[in-house]
């Protein structure tokens, strides 16, 4: 749920049932409710946790925040009654978007970079650290599909001899 969504809702502060009827719908489409799964996680995002926290305590007013947090409430619960989705909890992206807004940046396709640049300067700290360190420097190999196919067969192969 965006700003753009408040149009369909008619509404920027929906309630809980006008979430609720929102998120079933979009899942009626077959579509995703952003900002909740993650490939990894298997309970709330500590990222999302961590910005919920934040904004709580810096501007626990903000009209946006809020309706994140009515989301929040609503989405878990929902997706969770569908049974097959693994990851009914929200992950950094259901919050982040909320907190940018709250600080005047509302260039949405902006949010990408920004998630690129952070991510660049984790990458960016580690090799600091490697080479302050003096850990060797690591090349990655450039491989083929076919390559990696082959890598993936010799283990999968090596697996089933074991047993």
């Amino acid at each position: 749920m965006g700003p753009r969504n408040a149009e369909k809702l008619d509404t920027n502060t929906p309630t809980t049932e006008q979430i609720a009827d929102y998120i079933r719908e979009t899942l009626a489409q077959k579509r995703v409710v952003p900002g909740y799964g993650h490939a990894v996680l298997r309970q709330t995002d500590p990222r999302f946790k961590a910005q919920m926290e934040f904004c709580q305590k810096h501007f626990s007013d903000d009209e946006f925040v809020n309706v994140i947090w009515k989301v929040y409430e609503t989405a878990p619960k929902i997706l969770g009654e569908k049974g097959n989705i693994k990851n009914p909890f929200p992950n950094v992206d259901a919050h982040s978007g909320a907190t940018l807004l709250h600080y005047g940046m509302g260039e949405f396709t902006f949010y990408t970079v920004l998630f690129g640049v952070s991510r660049a300067l984790g990458v960016l700290a580690w090799l600091i650290w490697s080479r302050a360190l003096g850990l060797p420097l690591e090349r990655p190999k450039s491989e083929t599909i076919a390559s990696l196919q082959a890598i993936a067969e010799k283990v999968k192969a090596e697996k089933v001899s074991a047993n």
